[in-house]
């Protein structure tokens, strides 16, 4: 073990367990101490799901990269374990980057980015190449054949700078990734690659690209087969805003078809993945059950909110099962949240205009299901975390189609972006609008998944009460429960 590795693993030890549980989120994995972000090596590991992260101990802003590491058996508890890997090579040593994991013959495969930095006619440029690691689930180690796939490997013209986040998986006789990368003119693209043994690979294809209109560089890909159609995810960087579907800046998308012969992702679909403030770098894995479960940074690169006076900075999303329907990515929480759950409240009411519902629920650490049934008003608003002037409101326009979320009075002290909208159906007979609240996130899922968003809010955990208002009248059937951990 390098000392470098040493030092983050003790480093951790003596720190993580000082932070007060009663400020981490209660069942979302969030970060042990100090700084995380991208999900990473995302995989099903000797019965237990594992989860890395990047990984920066030793204070709350992003810095040298590690590989943090979490277990879970029921994507609800989480269990901290040792740090994986360290920047303590030469290939890596400005940082071991993002990436993915399998399970082979009983060994845990690690692909990830190393970054380094080497000068060139006296200039400090800095390389991107992918890198394997093998461990037991708790101790890995880096091939002695890394780097495995450089820059250079790629096709004339591309990028050789921006080259990362590498994907892996096995399908018959060969493995297979595929990174995030600029092709020709700067242009985001995902590309893959092919081995026989992981350590010999070879160029096969640019699987799709940004067409001088998604984003500049595409971040964290993952390609999998979901209901009979091929879907890529990507986070696309410097983006620009397409109405209300993608935002400018760091964004996600979802790209839905079919991997042709000439392994070239032929769309049929593309739409954002998740329409709020803080989420980035989803990753997928296959369940033991078969269900396709997606996890990703519940944060924004350009909207850094953390505390001054927390030592930790950094929060992943619930576990989300995808689905198909209509050509159509659905996301909704994992089934295992329901045993969790307890306190249980129902209760029908008609939300009329000019009435409070302050004292009717609250909480911090919920499960709530609102089903609106009637809805005669041009706005039905839901406000969260409220106390002393300080609220989060969701507001739903059914003739504009529209909910917004606002965290501007959430009690923030800094000029960050703090509204986002989305477009959604035409209002029915009725809309389900389910909100999974875990002290700091606000997560939502509309009409079963159709739509999410999710962001952060950190108002003082003392204001846990939740309100309604109209400017009509809304038939409304209220579920909610408490989660304990």
């Amino acid at each position: 073990m390098s000392e470098l590795l040493k030092k983050a693993q003790i480093y951790q030890e003596e720190k993580a367990d000082g932070v007060p549980e009663l400020q981490r989120p209660g069942f979302h994995a969030s970060s042990p101490i100090g700084w995380i972000n991208d999900p990473n090596g995302w995989s099903v590991y000797k019965g237990e799901y594992h989860l890395f992260f990047q990984y920066h101990p030793y204070n709350t802003h992003n810095g040298l990269m590690h590989w943090g590491h979490m277990v879970t058996r029921d994507f609800i508890t989480w269990s901290r374990m040792p740090v994986a890997l360290a920047p303590d090579m030469e290939y890596d040593n400005k940082g071991c980057f993002s990436g993915s994991a399998i399970d082979y013959k009983g060994e845990h495969i690690l692909m990830y980015t190393g970054v380094y930095e080497k000068e060139t006619e006296g200039i400090e440029e800095t390389y991107q190449v992918q890198c394997i690691a093998v461990g037991d689930g708790e101790k890995y180690i880096k091939s002695e054949y890394n780097p495995v796939i450089t820059a250079d490997m790629l096709p004339e013209g591309f990028n050789i700078h921006d080259f990362r986040d590498p994907k892996i998986w096995k399908k018959h006789d060969a493995f297979y990734a595929i990174i995030g990368s600029k092709g020709k003119d700067n242009d985001g693209q995902v590309v893959l690659f092919k081995s026989k043994n992981l350590k010999e690979w070879e160029y096969v294809s640019s699987l799709d690209q940004s067409e001088q209109r998604y984003g500049k560089m595409w971040e964290c890909p993952d390609l999998f087969t979901l209901d009979g159609q091929d879907v890529l995810l990507t986070s696309p960087q410097f983006m620009e805003a397409e109405d209300l579907e993608f935002h400018n800046g760091n964004g996600t998308m979802c790209i839905i078809g079919k991997v042709d012969n000439r392994n070239k992702l032929i769309r049929s679909n593309l739409q954002a993945i998740d329409y709020g403030l803080d989420f980035y770098a989803p990753q997928t894995l296959e369940a033991a059950d078969g269900r396709r479960i997606m996890i990703a940074w519940l944060q924004s690169w350009d909207n850094y909110i953390t505390p001054e006076e927390f030592e930790w900075s950094g929060v992943m999303s619930i576990p989300r099962v995808l689905t198909l329907r209509g050509n159509r990515l659905y996301q909704y929480p994992v089934r295992e949240i329901e045993a969790f759950r307890s306190n249980q409240f129902l209760k029908t009411l008609t939300v009329i205009a000019g009435e409070s519902y302050i004292e009717l629920v609250k909480g911090r650490q919920i499960d709530l299901i609102l089903k609106l049934k009637k809805v005669e008003c041009s706005y039905f608003e839901i406000k969260l975390a409220c106390g002393e002037r300080k609220y989060t409101q969701i507001t739903y326009e059914p003739v504009k189609e529209m909910i917004t979320f606002d965290r501007s009075h959430s009690g923030l002290h800094k000029d960050v972006q703090c509204i986002r909208k989305m477009k959604v159906d035409p209002f029915g007979k009725e809309i389900e609008i389910r909100i999974l609240m875990d002290k700091y996130t606000i997560e939502m899922f509309i009409d079963g998944g159709k739509y999410a968003m999710s962001s952060l809010i950190y108002t003082d955990l003392a204001f846990d009460k939740i309100d309604f208002d109209t400017d009509g009248q809304v038939g409304l059937v209220i579920e909610k429960y408490d989660i304990c951990v």
